[in-house]
Parts: structure tokens; C-alpha cells; sequence
């Protein structure tokens, strides 16, 4: 056994081992968390600015709100919404690129060209303004991923699919006279589905990120809700001297970011054949 496979086996395991705990912390956040996490339940002015101790692992905040208590039911927030954005623009951008590379003259040009507009402004930038003109909140800020977001995956999907479609297997269906949605869904989408898996899961971490920073501007989850990157934001003020307070959040940012950027390469690994890692007796 080389030392790539061990490896390769050790970055399973703790992909597999991450997302199991951040499912089980977002499930079971009320029956781990010490305290209550909104304003309302957890505000004690005698419990204010306090620094991490065995009452309080993470400190309390500038309301008196355990860190702790927040930082875990922040994995309802940011994660959730980094998912369900991916979720949904992987679904339109998958039938927007199948029908365009499917398909192919007037319909492939006519949707990729919609395409490229959104793809002509940078992904952050588009993201802000949108966000900026929606209803500042969860909603919104969903929204406006989004609507940035499924024009990857149109792309992607597009390219491969346009491969695909005109392997001879391909015409043998249509030959046969099988309709275009069956052949879509069972001969082509299988075979242009492992490279979407890999960039779907390693977008979650990405889409984490750019939630987290539109968060911290104030676009996104409002008082008091606990999101990691709202919560950064509100410790501005107090960084140099009660740095717990959004050190600790910016933490489960980068942690859970790079679990899914890591998920993304396990999957590269296991389901591209190109990028397996050679075996050597």
C-alpha cells in the first residue's frame, strides 16, 4: 500500500466524518447547546464580553449570548443556505445545459448566449448587487446566489452533454425512437454527471464563503439571527481586546469550507479515473 492511498483513505474518512458531525450539530442543535441562542432567551448583562471558560467554552458576546450555543446553531444558517443554493442551481443549470448541448443550433446558441450575460459580471459582484436590491435576509441573499450561480453549472453541463450526444449510443437511441427525455435522463445526464458532482460539492464551500462575507456587509441573515458570518460582523468592535467573539465563528467558516472543498477532491478521486491516485506493489 503506497502512501497516496493512505492518504487518500484518510481524506474519506474525514470528509465522510465532517459532514456526518455538521448534519448531526445542525440536527441536534437545541439539545446541544448549552444556552438559547437568540436575543430574547439568552441576554444577561451579567454575562457580558466574558472569555472562554467552563461555563462558557467560546465566551459570551456583547449581549451576554453564549458564543458557544450561537456558533452551533449557525450550522442551520450559512451551511443550509450554501446548500439549498447549490441545490437549486445545480437543478437549472443541469436542464438549461442538457437542453442547449442536446439540442445544439438556435436553442444551444439562444441559451447560452442568456448564459454568458451572467457569466460576463464577476460572481461577487452580482451576487452584491443583487442581494443589495433584494430584501435584505436569508431569502433574499439565497436569491441572489442563486441567480449567480446556476450559469456554471449550465456551462459545464452544456460541454459535456454536446459530448455526449453525439457518441454513436446516442444515435442507436434515437434510432430506435426513444423519446428525447428518456434519452436525456437515462443515457445522457449518467454520463455527464461525475464532473457536476465533483464542482456541485466543492461549490458548497464556496458558496459558504461568499454567504459568510455578504453577511458580514449586512446583506444577509438579520438580528439575532446566529449566522457565522453575522456574527463576525458584530464583533468588529470588540476584536483587540474580546477576540473570541468572532474568532470563533470565522473559524467554523474556514472549517466547514474546507471540509467541502476536501469532499470535492474525494469525489474527483473516486469518480474520475484521471485523477486516481496510481497504486504501485
Amino acid at each position: 500500500m503506497t502512501h497516496g492511498t493512505r492518504s487518500g483513505r484518510t481524506a474519506r474518512l474525514l470528509a465522510v466524518t465532517g459532514v456526518a458531525l455538521l448534519v448531526a450539530v445542525a440536527l441536534l442543535a437545541p439539545v446541544l447547546a448549552p444556552y438559547p441562542a437568540d436575543a430574547t432567551g439568552a441576554t444577561d448583562t451579567a454575562r457580558m464580553l466574558r472569555p472562554p471558560s467552563a461555563a462558557h467554552w467560546f465566551g459570551t458576546d456583547d449581549l451576554g449570548r453564549d458564543v458557544f450555543s450561537r456558533v452551533l446553531y449557525g450550522a442551520r444558517v450559512g451551511p443550509v443556505v450554501a446548500v439549498t443554493v447549490v441545490a437549486v442551481s445545480l437543478f437549472v443549470g443541469t436542464a438549461v445545459g442538457l437542453v442547449a448541448g442536446y439540442f445544439g443550433g438556435w436553442i444551444d446558441e439562444t441559451l447560452m448566449r442568456v448564459t454568458d450575460v451572467f457569466l460576463a459580471v464577476p460572481a461577487l459582484l452580482l451576487a452584491l448587487a443583487l442581494a443589495t436590491v433584494l430584501t435584505a435576509g436569508t431569502a433574499g441573499l439565497t436569491v441572489a446566489l442563486i441567480v449567480t450561480w446556476w450559469p456554471w453549472y449550465a456551462r459545464l453541463v452544456r460541454g459535456e452533454t454536446a459530448s455526449v450526444a453525439g457518441r454513436p449510443y446516442t444515435e442507436a437511441c434515437r434510432t430506435l425512437g426513444l423519446g428525447h427525455g428518456r434519452i436525456l435522463l437515462r443515457h445522457v445526464l449518467p454520463n455527464a454527471s461525475t464532473p457536476l458532482l465533483v464542482q456541485a460539492s466543492t461549490d458548497v464551500g464556496g458558496v459558504l464563503l461568499v454567504t459568510s462575507a455578504l453577511s458580514f456587509l449586512g446583506l444577509g441573515p438579520q438580528p439575532p439571527t446566529p449566522d457565522w458570518g453575522l456574527m463576525v460582523d458584530r464583533s468588529q468592535d470588540y476584536f483587540a481586546t474580546q477576540w473570541w467573539i468572532g474568532t470563533f465563528p470565522g473559524l467554523a467558516i474556514m472549517l466547514v469550507a474546507a471540509l467541502f472543498f476536501l469532499l470535492g477532491d474525494v469525489l474527483r478521486d473516486r469518480l474520475d479515473p484521471r485523477h486516481a491516485p496510481r497504486v504501485r506493489p
